[in-house]
């Protein structure tokens, strides 16, 4: 049976523990309140998921190197101010069928490494400025507020930086289901992408939009916020064609049979 004073403190904490929680309630120094909670994690009651962060581990996962059932409960402790974004999203908003194992978070925290594993989880990391930390929601996991872009903002992720979404395929195929959705809005996406300011999303999008048949007013509002240089469809990829009308390189395999795409 778990201690007492654990159960007080988990009560306390909720999904994660920090330091400061311990020290709260069981009303001892920050340094004895890391020695307990290191104990607590020897014992197998908890797991350190971070510098001075502890998440309770549930009976059922006792022994695996899994702390908690749901991985998002660690986002705001680990990377705040955060959101989950990306291909990560595009599964929370049904814009895809297809499974990630990673969890892709844009945090303003600074980063050394682009990938951290933690409570048996795997994190993919963007730094981005907390001023553009816009176009989010707030969802609840447990007794955790987590913060995940909204889906428009998620399809405007995705074309700024295509790896994020799972490479240009499939963001292409999540705009084609963000655009048959009753809930997608292109004057949002056009407005979010006006305070991103990175022409490139509107190349990416204008070329994709225009091979749509629901893409016509993107198309529009991409041509009019056409800036000058060219940019890479998909950054990841070797991009040896040019669509000059959207000053855009492209995979070969990307212009069709006929040549028209340049």
């Amino acid at each position: 049976m778990k201690q007492p004073k654990l159960t007080a403190v988990i009560r306390a904490a909720g999904d994660v523990i920090h330091i400061d929680d311990a020290t709260r309630v069981l009303d001892v120094s920050r340094v004895q309140a890391a020695k307990i909670l290191s104990a607590w994690a020897a014992q197998g009651w908890l797991q350190r998921v971070g510098s001075g962060i502890y998440a309770p581990i549930s009976l059922d996962m006792r022994g695996s190197d899994q702390a908690v059932a749901d991985a998002w409960l660690l986002v705001p402790a680990l990377f705040g101010p955060a959101y989950i974004g990306g291909r990560t999203a595009a599964e929370y908003w049904d814009l895809t069928e297809q499974l990630f194992r990673d969890i892709v978070v844009f945090t303003a925290r600074p980063i050394r490494d682009r990938v951290k594993e933690s409570g048996g989880a795997q994190f993919t990391l963007r730094q981005i400025q907390e001023s553009r930390i816009f176009g989010t929601k707030s969802v609840w996991r447990a007794h955790t507020k987590v913060s995940v872009s909204d889906i428009d903002r998620t399809v405007l992720d995705m074309l700024d930086d295509p790896p994020i979404g799972g490479g240009i395929q499939h963001v292409a195929d999540c705009l084609d289901r963000y655009l048959h959705k009753e809930d997608s809005n292109t004057d949002q996406l056009i407005h979010y992408a006006d305070q991103l300011a990175n022409g490139a999303v509107f190349k990416r999008l204008g070329f994709l939009a225009e091979r749509h048949p629901l893409g016509q007013a993107l198309v529009a509002a991409c041509k009019a916020r056409l800036t000058k240089g060219y940019a890479k469809l998909d950054p990841a990829l070797a991009c040896d064609r040019v669509v000059t009308r959207w000053k855009l390189k492209v995979p070969a395999n990307w212009i069709g049979a006929s040549g028209h795409d340049q």
